[in-house]
């Protein structure tokens, strides 16, 4: 083709291809397809971050960050949750940060903008597998040497159907040889090109998001051009069109049971994706990347209170009116902290629990997308390691207290590390007596900070004069205008006035508060103060 003809035809392709779009009349929405957690983890298994970094799986329950991964992306594909959930357990440094907040700055500057990306991302729902393993882990499969001679199998068929019929009857014995072949070959395969169709399904959606992306004038949508054409041709080439397009009906089945056609197309096409695994993957981080920033702004747009955190030193932290996002109605609670942790009481069910949870996503959110949910914050970059919903295992046989001091051991080795960590503990060996607890509950938490930021709840209340050099007391208090955090410890318990609440008689009401009339006369407000300062 002359050059200029050339230049015309890349000129006019940009053009044709709009005006086929604008005249195509438009696709229903795809539904979500049902990925599992591994599923959605494979990016991250695939390209593991390092180990110091990752929020465990024991962290991840304990914040409630599968139900919030729910909220944050509904009609997202699997790649941009695949995105979101790496850089949730990983976190992102400075520059990914500030990058990532321009971006959805930009969207929501621009609902217009937000709105036609979503659309134009939806054909990723289309795909119902994962990819990311292949793409980024696993290895090519060998190619068999008799692959090749698949293709004499029908000549061979067909030659001894027409020897059985013209020459001879012993023809009959090469058409059952040939078929014993073909079958075998097929049925060995018919798992592995199920599961590779999907695969290359999910890869052509791929490949159509680029070239819909590629010259959309979207500025956003800048790192996709020049990638339309190749991702066409690409894409075309994973194709079976010929045998759809040839008008016979069962025209592919024929193929596939007497010519092996699938079994060929699997490893030949098998062969064309690792050759392009790095045109692909540049396809994969792009549309994922985006997808996850689209789900960002439209998540962001939907919520009231947020704003963008600024980062702090490992040991400082400042969050002003912090909610939790899967609270409706949560009351914004605000905590300081300078070169300390904290030692959290407060009465039972007033929320201290919920405070760590709101907390840990915080710091969690912040640390991979860079905003939280709160009035303005100042958070720390720092992976979060918590206890807080350690349990007995009666089939494992391990009492509460055992495992509980198994996830205390792997905080600390989390601590002794050599990356900077912020440890969440809530009510701190709870499955042992009230001196052990105690016993147990300092020492732990005193050597947790020394190398971490800790914050710890307890409704042992001496821990606070126990652990005052290491965690500045907060305490959560009920007022006429809901919840509140000032500095102290919690003055006023009421675990005996919730007897009553709860219908159990004024005797045992009594009772009770003649005990604990008793027991605070045994003690003094500063007693253990001094046991393990420095």
């Amino acid at each position: 083709m002359p050059p200029f003809l050339s230049r015309l035809c890349d000129a006019l392709r940009p053009l044709v291809s709009r005006g086929a779009r604008l005249m195509a009349p438009p696709e229903p929405d795809p539904g979500d397809q049902p990925f599992t957690p591994d599923e959605v983890a494979a990016l991250r298994a695939a390209v593991p971050p390092d180990a110091a970094d990752t929020i465990d799986d024991a962290t991840w329950r304990d914040l409630l960050l599968p139900r919030y991964m729910e909220m944050l992306a509904p009609g997202t594909s699997i790649f941009g949750r695949q995105v979101l959930e790496r850089d949730l357990r990983g976190g992102a440094d400075d520059a990914a940060v500030a990058a990532r907040r321009a971006r959805i700055e930009a969207l929501l500057d621009d609902p217009a903008q937000l709105d036609t990306l979503r659309h134009t991302l939806a054909c990723l729902r289309h795909a119902d597998i994962d990819v990311a393993m292949l793409l980024f882990a696993d290895a090519q499969p060998a190619r068999p040497r008799w692959v090749g001679a698949l293709l004499w199998l029908p000549v061979l068929l067909m030659a001894s159907i027409a020897a059985a019929l013209l020459v001879s009857p012993w023809g009959w014995v090469g058409v059952g040889v040939a078929m014993y072949v073909l079958v075998m070959v097929h049925m060995r395969h018919q798992d592995r090109i199920g599961r590779w169709t999907r695969t290359l399904r999910a890869l052509q959606v791929l490949l159509r998001a680029c070239s819909l992306l590629d010259g959309s004038g979207n500025a956003l949508a800048a790192p996709f051009t020049g990638r339309g054409a190749p991702a066409g041709r690409l894409s075309r080439s994973l194709d079976r069109s010929l045998l759809a397009a040839s008008g016979v009906p069962g025209a592919r089945d024929y193929a596939d049971w007497f010519a092996a056609a699938d079994v060929r197309h699997y490893y030949s096409t098998l062969g064309l994706v690792f050759g392009q695994r790095d045109f692909l993957r540049e396809c994969y981080l792009l549309c994922a990347g985006l997808e996850a920033d689209v789900a960002l702004a439209r998540h962001l747009r939907e919520r009231c209170t947020w704003c963008w955190a600024t980062r702090t030193g490992a040991r400082t932290l400042a969050l002003d009116g912090g909610a939790h996002p899967l609270l409706d109605e949560a009351r914004g609670l605000s905590v300081a902290l300078e070169g300390k942790g904290a030692f959290l009481s407060g009465q039972n069910g007033v929320g201290k629990s919920t405070f760590l949870r709101m907390l840990g996503l915080n710091l969690v959110v912040a640390r991979a997308f860079g905003f939280c949910y709160a009035r303005s914050a100042g958070l720390p970059p720092l992976p979060v390691v918590a206890s807080m919903q350690n349990e007995d295992s009666l089939l494992g046989g391990r009492s509460l207290y055992v495992a509980e001091l198994a996830r205390a051991r792997a905080l600390l080795v989390r601590a002794r590390g050599e990356r900077s960590v912020l440890c969440l503990v809530d009510e701190i060996f709870r499955g042992t007596n009230h001196e052990e607890s105690v016993s147990a509950a300092a020492a732990v938490v005193d050597e947790l900070a020394r190398h971490a930021l800790v914050v710890v709840s307890s409704h042992n209340l001496v821990l606070a004069a126990v652990l005052a050099h290491a965690l500045a007391p907060w305490r959560i208090v009920r007022g006429a205008d809901g919840l509140t955090m000032e500095p102290g410890v919690l003055d006023r318990t009421n675990g005996v006035a919730l007897l009553a609440e709860h219908g159990f008689d004024a005797a045992v009401q009594r009772k009770a508060e003649q005990v604990a009339a008793w027991l605070a006369r045994q003690r003094r407000s500063d007693a253990g103060a001094e046991l393990l300062a420095p």
